[in-house]
């Protein structure tokens, strides 16, 4: 513009008799929607043939659909993150609430499970192998037993609950029902009870 002794877009809208609205149109890279008459008499103006005056400008129009699709493509990325996030929500609360109803059987069936073994004679041992996918489903989901049903170990309090009596952390216990974690978080603690130092 300063060639043709314009010193401001308003000056090429005088010079040319166009709207600021044309010009804004034009800056924008927007010549598609302007009229043949208006570009005509900005390429008068500015003196650049008509070709000229569209490449210069159309490339800019080009670039701004060029950048459309990166936007939303950037949008959809956002949008696609945030609802992998809701789905991990979801399904960490369907699991907590899964676990809740659990509950009475996770602390119950280890116990079971254990006496049906120690005594084959018994008609429960017949329904092991039945809940064997519920054992396989609670594993999927990270459910770990903190210790096996009769297990001897040093009672800790964080992880253990005593039935009966005292023990200072270190005594040994026995694991009467089992306790289990869910990853990182304590969903129930083993309940134990106090094993006597043998003493010969």
């Amino acid at each position: 513009m300063q060639q043709v002794g314009l010193s401001s877009f308003k000056a090429l809208a005088d010079a040319a008799e166009v709207s600021p609205q044309q010009i804004r149109k034009l800056r924008r890279g927007e010549v598609g929607q302007m009229r043949v008459e208006t570009l005509l008499k900005l390429s008068q103006v500015l003196q650049v043939s008509l070709d000229e005056l569209l490449d210069t400008f159309s490339s800019a129009s080009t670039q701004a659909m060029l950048q459309q699709p990166d936007t939303l493509k950037q949008e959809y990325q956002r949008l696609q993150h945030l609802l992998e996030q809701q789905r991990e929500n979801l399904w960490q609360e369907f699991q907590q609430s899964s676990l809740q109803q659990l509950e009475s059987w996770l602390v119950q069936w280890p116990t079971a499970a254990q006496k049906a073994q120690e005594n084959p004679q018994l008609p429960a041992v017949r329904l092991l192998p039945l809940m064997r996918p519920v054992e396989q489903l609670l594993q999927s989901w990270g459910v770990e037993a903190i210790a096996p049903v009769g297990a001897e170990l040093p009672y800790d309090p964080q992880v253990h609950q005593l039935l009966e009596g005292t023990a200072q952390p270190g005594d040994r216990v026995k694991v009467r029902y089992t306790g289990y974690r869910h990853g990182e978080k304590l969903l129930k603690r083993a309940q134990v009870s106090y094993v006597a130092p043998w003493s010969p």
